[in-house]
């Protein structure tokens, strides 16, 4: 089969690759239906060290149950799932705890002798625990938005959740990527009374308008938490989601919640100390978040994608074919493309 593999800074191919076989009683042989570029993917894009063996890519998609292991229990062939980015059994204590992404059997795509989901077909470790069946066929206009409950909505939802939003309370996002959009959808959803968006590229932050956002901040650094605080009357906003992952993103955010106030963290952090001082300590502030446990969410967000009121698949703008993956990742990386959808 055909899938994208790695092998250095923004060295994307496409190549010939074992089929995936059931090797343990608990896999499924999922047929990728749809799978995309994360932007978390383009960290190793831009610093991969270069490696002969390369490094399979991807850990969202949805697709078609092709074949199940003898223990696998909730799932047929031609069953529709989804799978969220990392896999789980979801029955150990911490995946009971609403933590399937710290499950002692889970682990990670693309990673020892596990498939990457930018290919066309996918052996799923714990599938029984891991993918969860959707009620439409693989024809549905609903698949974009459906393979978003793979991370970039759900991630975008954990931010919202972690840093307390909820009716009547203020929000920034910032970073104007595919998860801070679905950071607004969902801070919308939840009923946050003001949505200020922080970003500069026009087109992402109109989608966030339609999202939600009450407030756009194109400014950066100081201008911009200043600008922050002139919306919220000086104060500041209950919850900032940093959804982008540098030392200068987390700074902002630390210069813009409120007294009491939660910063959550999204962005895969590219910095190893949140510089919090006197200030932080005497406003009360919290800093939360992290990797979202998707899983743990699926069942909650999935009934408004299919009733239509939430459309988080319109952050993918850009589509191409298995092997127009390396164009996709340097569309996503040259930012002409918000997110790329990958369509076999």
């Amino acid at each position: 089969m055909r899938a994208a593999v790695m092998y250095g800074a923004g060295d994307v191919r496409v190549e010939n690759v074992p089929d995936p076989k059931i090797q343990n009683p608990t896999d499924a042989v999922v047929r990728v239906v749809r799978s995309c570029v994360c932007g978390s993917d383009l960290w190793p894009y831009a610093q991969m060290e270069p490696s002969e063996e390369g490094t399979r890519m991807g850990h969202e998609f949805l697709g078609v149950v092709e074949d199940i292991g003898s223990e696998v229990s909730g799932l047929k062939r031609g069953d529709l799932v989804v799978a969220p980015f990392v896999w789980s059994d979801n029955t150990c204590d911490f995946c009971r705890e609403g933590l399937p992404t710290s499950c002692r059997n889970g682990g990670f795509y693309a990673m020892n002798g596990v498939d990457g989901g930018q290919g066309e077909a996918m052996r799923v470790p714990q599938a029984d625990g891991t993918l969860v069946k959707l009620p439409v066929g693989e024809d549905s206009a609903l698949l974009p938005s459906l393979l978003t409950l793979s991370d970039v909505y759900c991630t975008g939802h954990h931010g919202v959740v972690t840093s307390r939003v909820g009716p009547g309370k203020s929000v920034t996002v910032i970073g104007d990527g595919a998860v801070g959009l679905c950071a607004v959808l969902a801070a919308k959803r939840l009923g946050a009374e003001q949505i200020i968006l922080m970003g500069r590229h026009k087109d992402r932050t109109d989608l966030g308008r339609d999202f939600g956002a009450t407030d756009v901040v194109p400014e950066r650094g100081e201008e911009g938490v200043e600008r922050v605080r002139e919306l919220t009357g000086g104060d500041g906003t209950h919850a900032v989601v940093e959804a982008v992952g540098t030392e200068q993103t987390m700074a902002n955010a630390l210069g813009i919640v409120r007294h009491g106030g939660v910063v959550s963290r999204l962005g895969v952090a590219q910095y190893t100390s949140i510089p919090l001082g006197f200030d932080a300590m005497m406003g009360n502030i919290t800093v939360t978040g992290g990797a979202a446990p998707a899983r743990a969410y699926i069942e909650e967000l999935l009934p408004d994608i299919l009733d239509g009121s939430v459309e988080p698949g319109r952050v993918f703008n850009h589509t191409v074919s298995i092997d127009g993956i390396p164009d996709g990742y340097r569309a996503m990386a040259d930012r002409t493309a918000l997110k790329v959808l990958v369509q076999p």
